[in-house]
């Protein structure tokens, strides 16, 4: 029943998915996401989203490719 928006500026980001009724922000990361550089920057991205309200979930690529019933349920619990 919500409506999540795709590529959503936020501030200064470009947040992957976001519904603004529940302050909720999904972010489908690759694999440069695990380099120590991005680690921090997604680090400091969130904490500057979760200072605006908003809730940050990030899920990898793989994740929700392989197991997209499972990221929905998980999104839906939380």
């Amino acid at each position: 029943g919500f409506h999540f928006r795709k590529q959503a500026p936020i501030g200064p980001f470009i947040v992957d998915f976001c519904c603004h009724t529940a302050k909720l922000i999904v972010e489908v990361d690759g694999g440069q996401h695990g380099l120590q550089t991005e680690v921090l920057k997604d680090a400091d991205r969130t904490k500057w989203l979760e200072g605006q309200g908003y809730r940050v979930v990030r899920y990898w690529n793989d994740e929700v490719l392989g197991n997209f019933d499972g990221v929905v349920m998980n999104l839906e619990s939380l």
